[in-house]
């Protein structure tokens, strides 16, 4: 495929938003082309515009030829004929992609009947169980009739490159077709993706903004800003030899889990400008570090950094970089470190803010009839055990489905929980009897949500959302208006802002004015429940630091949920790895990253992209075989087992030990860690997972 000159542009209320400007690539069979940016910066449009799903509104210039053949101008009912037997996709949300109301099967082979009507119902049949198998879902033959809610997230995900490869296409468009999943599932859906690849011999379009995983999955990188490309060339060159500052921003913005969190986050200052009204000049000038009066005059176009690479970048500096040997560390000069925790203060001499012993929450799960008995129970949170001293941060982490939102709304309910104790800034939840006393130990326990639009009341100016809290507990209005000053200087926000509405902010103003919301009543302790994964990398970098200078001055302690294990090597101190409700490894971040001893830690660790090609070429990645078992299963012995790789390797009596006693946390006094495994890995290099 050649693309040339692209520009799509849509007719707004507010004027044309010109989306796409003048973008051109090639695709090679065989080949990998990884696009990335911020969100705004035309990735998605891109593509779409490749497979002709644009909506009617849209305007299309410039050239997508595909094997010689002009696609732009084409109809619908042309297209129609090409998509899905020449060009495929994959999209971001696999539930809303497929149809509820026809199972698998059907599914599979609608594309196999539209452009091969003259196969039979036997080969279509036995083509869609070999789909199945290739993508890895076991019993193909049998789960051809079940639908799309009977499938877990990661295999409905599969299902959709089933039916992307169903006819050998030649190009396949993957649409952030990992945003949404753990980092086991992820790293299962991107082998899937590779052998799909492998099979169809097909030129592969990837749009992420993970740039781990561009650098284990690309060949080639398309970076994009404000509807253009501004750099272009071979992974290893994009990340050796950054040329551009927007392409050095985002790689500096990025937490590294490989190695120690020694530095702090460098991001990218300011928000992308609105495709409606773009600034004259380098669109990138009111964010860069470097620009000059120069940059704002005139739009640079892709120059040539590297002619034998085909390494391109778009930027007036570009000469001055490359004399100067300029490192994104020179054009984003990386803030300075934070003074140590409590470096005077051990931490067994720091009170205990929050003790949680042998927590149980069990939710029943009822059959039909006119009684509703029930019939079995959920096993969501079964015996966790924690604590957080103040001014530190522990992290749980695990899969979807492991407990760990439901161990934050058991902390935050504050009521007796239903096996276990919680014991808050000295107060057991189980004592208090009266409201008043449960109204004031919550003014020092609050939560930070995933969402922060969904959190925020989009009928209430910033100035409500903020003065709320303190009005249930009785402020006085001038008090509250000094807070409010005060909360917004806090959080990096501009105080006249507080008369707009959450509309009126972009997705990491919002989680900024969630986060002095929370901080409202001086609270000690936060619940933040992945505060950051919905954010773009430059961003997510941003919050991240308020959140460490946060609590280096107020030293407030946090209870960090996120999927993001590269955010909790950066941010955590300890961390507690959490499966099935249980916790299987605890301990000091650095050392569980560095010496998991659960295999269950070391799968999930390896499963982590690492933003640097060489290391992701040479690693050793362990893919976990299947699914989370249901929660409702009665498992007597590891819950792990299942899918526990070391499991293969023992002797029939270990297996049996396994499968029939459950392996409760024991201390490794020496490495300072527990672990909850009848036969741990070692302490040795062979067992680290980078």
């Amino acid at each position: 495929m050649q693309v040339r000159d692209l520009k799509v542009s849509f007719a707004t209320e507010a004027g044309v938003c010109q989306a796409v400007r003048g973008v051109s690539f090639d695709l090679w069979r065989g080949r990998t082309l990884g696009i990335v940016g911020e969100s705004g910066s035309g990735k998605s449009v891109t593509a779409l515009s490749l497979i002709g799903l644009l909506d009617d509104n849209a305007k299309l210039e410039g050239s997508v030829r595909m094997n010689g053949e002009e696609l732009i101008g084409k109809s619908d009912e042309d297209m129609s004929k090409i998509r899905g037997e020449k060009i495929a996709m994959v999209f971001q949300d696999p539930l809303s992609a497929l149809t509820p109301m026809f199972n698998i099967g059907d599914q599979i082979a609608e594309g196999l009947k539209i452009h091969h009507p003259d196969m039979s119902a036997k080969d279509i049949r036995e083509r869609c169980i070999e789909l199945l198998g290739i993508v890895g879902i076991p019993h193909p033959e049998e789960r051809l009739t079940s639908f799309p809610h009977q499938f877990s997230g990661g295999m409905r995900q599969r299902v959709m490159i089933a039916i992307a490869i169903a006819n050998n296409p030649d190009v396949i468009i993957a649409d952030e077709p990992t945003t949404a999943l753990d980092v086991t599932i992820q790293a299962q859906i991107l082998d899937v993706l590779a052998v799909a690849q492998k099979e169809t011999g097909a030129a592969v379009v990837l749009i992420t903004h993970d740039l781990g995983v561009i650098a284990g999955a690309a060949d080639d990188v398309l970076v994009m800003y404000a509807g253009k490309a501004v750099e272009r060339a071979s992974i290893d060159a994009i990340y050796r030899s950054p040329s551009m500052p927007y392409t050095m921003g985002l790689l500096g913005a990025v937490p590294k889990p490989h190695v120690h969190a020694n530095q702090r986050l460098v991001p990218i200052q300011g928000t992308p400008p609105s495709l409606v009204d773009i600034p004259k000049g380098c669109p990138f000038s009111p964010r860069c570090p470097l620009a000059t009066e120069e940059c704002t005059k005139l739009e640079p176009s892709l120059t040539t950094v590297n002619a034998q690479t085909g390494h391109l970048a778009a930027c007036i500096k570009l000469d001055y970089i490359r004399r100067n040997n300029v490192k994104y560390s020179d054009v984003f000069p990386i803030p300075k470190p934070l003074p140590a925790k409590w470096a005077d203060v051990p931490r067994d001499k720091r009170p205990t803010v929050l003790d949680v012993q042998h927590l149980e929450k069990h939710f029943p799960l009822t059959g039909g009839g006119l009684f509703r008995r029930t019939t079995a129970k959920v096993a969501a949170v079964d015996d966790v055990t924690f604590n957080i001293h103040q001014g530190e941060t522990l992290a749980l982490v695990g899969e979807s489905g492991s407990g760990k939102s439901t161990t934050l709304m058991e902390i935050m309910n504050l009521l007796k929980p239903e096996n276990g104790k919680i014991v808050v800034l000295g107060h057991d939840v189980s004592n208090i009897r009266h409201r008043a006393e449960r109204k004031a130990l919550r003014r020092d326990l609050q939560m930070i949500f995933q969402d922060p639009m969904s959190s925020l009341d989009p009928r209430m100016p910033i100035y409500d959302v903020l003065a709320e809290p303190l009005k249930v507990h009785h402020w006085s209005k001038e008090h509250i208006n000094q807070r409010i000053g005060e909360l917004m200087k806090l959080v990096g926000l501009n105080p006249d802002y507080v008369d707009r509405f959450p509309i009126q902010f972009s997705g990491g103003q919002r989680q900024r004015i969630a986060i002095a919301r929370a901080l409202a009543t001086s609270p000690k302790v936060l619940l933040l429940d992945e505060p950051i994964a919905s954010l773009d990398v430059s961003i997510q970098a941003g919050i991240i630091n308020l959140l460490e200078d946060l609590q280096a001055k107020l030293q407030i302690s946090y209870l960090f949920v996120a999927h993001d294990l590269a955010v909790i090597r950066h941010i955590s101190d300890r961390v507690a790895v959490m499966y099935l409700g249980q916790v299987v490894e605890f301990g000091e971040t650095d050392e569980v990253f560095t010496h998991p001893r659960h295999p269950y830690t070391q799968a999930l660790l390896s499963a982590i992209p690492v933003p640097d090609p060489e290391i992701e070429r040479s690693r050793h990645r362990i893919l976990l075989k299947g699914d989370l078992p249901s929660p409702a299963e009665q498992i007597v012995g590891c819950r792990f087992a299942s899918r526990c790789p070391l499991r293969l390797t023992l002797t029939p009596e270990q297996q049996h030990m396994c499968d029939s006693v459950r392996p409760r946390l024991k201390s490794d006094q020496e490495n300072e860690s527990e672990f909850a495994c009848h036969f741990p890995l070692e302490v040795s290099e062979s067992v680290r997972p980078f």
